[in-house]
């Protein structure tokens, strides 16, 4: 029995002499990737892709994690156009759907927003906003049974969308943000390349947007960027309602020659009752006046600046009202049916001067001071 315990003892020593390599014992070569993203293309807006339609990618696998769940993911690396710098994907497609965000820049893909003012507007429509848990454990099971979902239960896309994201949208390219980074020598006065240095010799601005982080821009949380678009979002693209609540009267200007009524009205009827709709073809525009205040609040809230008759987009503003020859001040409505041209001479204010209808028609509102007599 021992000659028999030996002999299988030997074939035990030669066996595992046999499995031993140079990378050690009984280590396998293939580790384990569960959760490791692998790509073929990568998910990118038009901005980041630059200018060149002919664009040659670099591409490694599992080359980078992501900065968002700390995966290793497939990573491109491209020039974006002729005088952009060279750029990355910084985080995972996995991450990347969840948000619905470009891989580089993390703006929406539909809007071109930031994601923080994306998700502000679409849950006043009702849609829930997604977010990542803080563990990584639950990060990941997040986003493998988002994988087995697929994109049909992803929210983006299915409500309405909001008026204010239409007026923000960014629809076209922006490649300014492809211009090559601020070289950080010549800021400290050492840079010696001279023209050949591949980074702009600028000195940094400064201000709000200085200190962007990437965590924040993708989470919708804390952006500098955001909020100097939402507070552009309250001062500049909110159509005031006038004081006065008997002005129910929208004035439409630019609107393309050969305008009919029936086209006009197509676009405000959804928002109540219309007491009448006068059109002037020779001035290109028209007013239209809703029996309801409510009503008009609402129509020049959500057609404000996107309004579109005829595939051409045409201007909103609030009608006011005209003072009559006793010197009462008439209603909207009879104001705009009286006098059409006050709309495009303005009118003559208290002593005779004159006062403009629209602000465009106000020097002053220009930067121009007046003369002195």
């Amino acid at each position: 029995w021992l000659k028999v315990i030996e002999a299988q003892a030997g074939r035990r020593r030669e066996s595992a002499r046999k499995a031993m390599t140079e990378k050690g014992f009984r280590i396998r070569a293939d580790v384990n990737k569960e959760g490791w993203e692998k790509s073929s293309f990568p998910m990118l807006c038009e901005t980041c892709l630059g200018d060149n339609p002919y664009v040659r990618m670099q591409k490694e696998d599992y080359g980078v994690e992501c900065k968002i769940c700390v995966r290793p993911f497939t990573i491109f690396r491209w020039k974006a156009g002729t005088n952009g710098r060279y750029k990355a994907t910084v985080v995972c497609q996995s991450c990347a759907r969840m948000k619905n965000v470009c891989q580089t820049c993390l703006f929406d893909l539909e809007y071109g927003l930031p994601v923080q003012v994306r998700d502000k507007f679409l849950e006043e429509q009702g849609q829930e906003k997604l977010s990542l848990t803080a563990s990584k454990v639950g990060r990941d099971f997040q986003l493998q049974e988002a994988a087995k979902k697929g994109d049909d239960d992803l929210p983006y896309g299915k409500v309405g969308t909001h008026p204010m994201l239409k007026r923000l949208a960014r629809m076209t390219p922006y490649y300014k943000r492809n211009e090559a980074r601020i070289c950080s020598f010549y800021v400290k006065g050492a840079c010696n390349r001279g023209q050949d240095c591949p980074f702009r010799h600028e000195l940094p601005q400064g201000g709000e947007l200085a200190n962007q982080k990437l965590r924040d821009r993708f989470h919708g949380e804390n952006d500098p960027l955001a909020r100097k678009l939402l507070r552009r979002a309250d001062e500049d693209m909110t159509l005031q309602p006038p004081e006065d609540r008997s002005i129910t009267t929208l004035y439409i200007g630019g609107l393309p020659p050969g305008t009919k009524e029936k086209d006009v009205r197509d676009q405000f009827y959804t928002f109540g009752d219309i007491r009448s709709i006068r059109m002037v073809p020779k001035q290109c525009c028209s007013f239209v006046t809703f029996k309801d205040r409510h009503n008009a609040e609402e129509a020049a809230s959500k057609l404000y600046r996107i309004l579109e008759i005829n595939g051409k987009k045409a201007n909103l503003m609030w009608g006011r009202p005209q003072a009559s020859a006793s010197g009462v001040p008439a209603s909207s409505s009879d104001a705009t049916d009286s006098s059409v041209g006050m709309g495009a001479l303005g009118a003559a204010g208290p002593g005779g001067v004159y006062k403009p209808y629209y602000p465009s028609m106000d020097p002053m509102a220009q930067g121009n001071a007046p003369l002195d007599a």
